[in-house]
C-alpha cells in the first residue's frame, strides 16, 4: 500500500507544532498542533510572516528572499534550539525548536520545514527548582553557594537573569568571596550547561605559556611544542570560558583576546588557520579595572567588550549574618571528611566569629573551622579551638587595623548612619538595608559606644 498521500494525515496527528515557510519568510503550512502551541488558527497563520510569532531564536535579515531573508538558509539546519515565541494572547512560550531548508531537484531552496515542541512546562518546574533551592538551601545551598541574606538573594536573581542570555559577565569581588562558583552557577544555569566549563587561572602563567594555553599551539610552533595541541578556547567550544584573575593578562595577549571576542575565530600559535569557536566568556577580578585603564595598563576596547553585565560578590563583611549558615555547612563538610562528630559552634565562639573583619572572606573562613577541627575532638567547637588572630580584643582589633582604609571608611559610614538616626540600631539597619542583629555585630566590630560618639556629635 502506497502510504505517501496519507503525509497530511500523519502531519496533523503529530504532537509536535509544524510549520512550513516559503523562502520570503511566509507561512504556507501549519498543522493543529501548531495551532495549539501558537494560539492561532492555521487561517490565521497561513500568508502571514513568520514574524508573528516574534520567536527569539531567529536571525531575520529581511533583506530579500532565502539567504537574504533568514540566517537559517545559510545554515541548511537548526536541531533543538531552545526559543521563547509570542502567543497569541500575548504571553511568552519555550519551545524547543528544529528545522530544515527545502531543496528542489536542482538544489535550489524552495522553503523550510520547522517543529515546535513546548517546554514550558519544564522550564517552569526547573524554575521552581531553583527557587526552592535560594530559598531553603537545599543540595549544600545555590549551585554551593551558601547565603540567605538580601544581598545574596539580590546575586541569585542576577546570576538567573544573566545565565539567561549570552551577555559577557564580569565578576568582581574581593580574594576569597567565591568568584570561580558564581561563574559556574551562571554556567549552571545557562542553556550550556551540559557543554565544557572551562577555567583559566590568568595570573599562573607567563606571556607565552598563556597564549598557548588560551589559543592552542602547532607542532614545532617554539622550543619544546613537540606536538599540536587545543587551546582552552577550542576546549569549552559550545561551553564556557572563565578567565580568572583578567587583571593579569599582558597588553600583547589583551589584543589577540579582543580580535577573538570580536570575531569568534581564533588562531593556534605557530599556525594561520583560523578555527571557528562558540563560547560564553565569564571574567573575574579583584583589582580595579577602571583604574587599569586610566593607566593604560588594560585596554578600554576590551574592557567595554568583556564588562557588558558586572556582578559583585560581596565580602563576608557585607553579609555577616550568612555566617552561621555557611559554618554549619563546613562543619557538615568537615565531619564527612574527618569522622569526627562536631554539632556546632557555642555561643561564644560563633560570637567571636561574628565580630571578626574577614579580610580573606569566606576562604578565610573555612581554614578558620578546619583549624578548629584539628583541636576540637567532638561535640561544640569553642573559643580555645579558635585561631589566635580571631581571639583578639576589639580595641586591639580596631588598633590593628587603624591604617586599614577599608576598615576605617566602613566604621565611619556605620558611624555617620548611626549619628543620623540618633542611635537607633533599628533605623540604621533599615537605612543599610542588613538586619538588625548584622548592626549589633558590626558596633562590636568596630567597637563603637554609641552613647560617647552620639555625646560627642551632638
Amino acid at each position: 500500500m502506497d502510504l505517501s498521500k496519507y503525509w497530511k494525515t500523519i502531519v496533523d496527528t503529530l504532537r509536535d507544532g509544524l510549520m512550513v515557510i516559503d523562502v520570503q519568510g511566509r507561512i504556507v503550512a501549519a498543522n493543529p498542533a501548531a495551532e495549539r502551541l501558537t494560539g492561532y488558527a492555521a487561517h490565521e497563520l497561513i500568508g502571514k510572516s513568520c514574524r508573528i510569532l516574534n520567536c527569539n531564536g531567529c536571525k531575520i535579515i529581511g533583506r530579500g528572499q532565502g539567504r537574504q531573508w533568514c540566517a537559517l538558509y545559510r545554515k541548511g539546519t537548526i536541531r533543538d534550539k531552545k526559543c521563547l515565541i509570542t502567543h497569541k494572547n500575548r504571553r511568552t512560550v519555550h519551545i524547543l525548536k528544529s528545522a530544515s531548508v527545502l531543496y528542489d531537484e536542482n538544489g535550489v531552496s524552495i522553503g523550510a520545514v520547522e517543529t515546535m515542541s513546548d517546554i514550558s512546562e519544564n522550564v517552569r518546574q526547573r524554575q521552581e527548582i531553583v527557587s526552592l533551592r535560594k530559598t531553603y538551601q537545599l543540595d549544600d545551598g545555590y549551585f554551593g553557594i551558601i547565603g540567605k541574606s538580601i544581598l545574596m538573594q539580590r546575586m541569585f536573581e542576577l546570576i538567573e537573569n544573566v545565565a539567561a542570555t549570552q551577555a559577557p559577565v564580569m565578576i568582581q569581588g574581593e580574594s576569597g568571596t567565591g568568584k570561580e562558583m558564581v561563574a559556574r552557577a551562571i554556567h549552571e544555569s545557562s542553556e550550556r550547561q551540559k557543554k565544557p566549563f572551562i577555567k583559566v587561572n590568568c595570573a599562573a602563567l607567563n606571556e607565552n605559556l598563556l597564549e598557548s594555553e588560551l589559543f592552542g599551539h602547532v607542532k614545532g610552533a617554539f622550543t619544546g611544542a613537540d606536538r599540536t595541541r587545543i587551546g582552552r578556547f577550542e576546549a569549552a567550544h559550545r561551553g564556557t570560558v572563565f578567565l580568572d584573575e583578567i587583571g593579569d593578562i599582558p597588553l600583547s595577549i589583551q589584543v589577540k583576546l579582543l580580535r577573538v571576542l570580536e570575531d569568534k575565530r581564533i588562531e593556534r600559535v605557530g599556525d594561520h588557520k583560523s578555527i571557528p569557536v562558540n563560547v560564553r566568556i565569564i571574567t573575574a577580578t579583584n583589582k580595579n579595572l577602571d583604574e587599569m585603564v586610566k593607566e593604560r595598563n588594560f585596554r578600554e576596547d576590551l574592557f567595554f567588550r568583556i564588562n557588558v553585565f558586572p556582578l559583585y560578590c560581596p565580602a563576608l563583611r557585607e553579609r555577616i549574618e550568612d555566617l552561621p549558615f555557611i559554618v554549619q555547612h563546613f562543619i557538615k563538610r568537615n565531619n564527612t571528611k574527618t569522622n569526627k562528630k562536631i554539632l556546632g559552634l557555642n555561643s561564644e565562639a560563633l560570637e567571636k566569629l561574628m565580630g571578626y573583619d574577614w579580610p580573606g572572606n569566606v576562604r578565610e573562613l573555612r581554614n578558620c573551622i578546619e583549624y578548629a577541627f584539628v583541636l576540637c575532638p567532638g561535640g561544640g567547637i569553642g573559643v580555645k579551638h579558635l585561631p589566635p588572630k580571631i581571639l583578639m580584643p576589639a580595641h586591639d582589633y580596631l588598633s590593628a587595623h587603624r591604617d586599614n582604609p577599608t576598615f576605617l571608611k566602613e566604621r565611619e559610614k556605620l558611624l555617620k548612619i548611626l549619628k543620623q538616626v540618633n542611635g537607633n540600631q533599628s533605623q540604621a539597619a533599615r537605612l543599610l538595608d542588613v538586619s538588625r542583629v548584622t548592626i549589633w555585630k558590626r558596633i562590636k566590630k568596630y567597637d563603637i559606644n554609641i552613647k560617647e560618639e552620639i555625646k560627642k556629635n551632638g
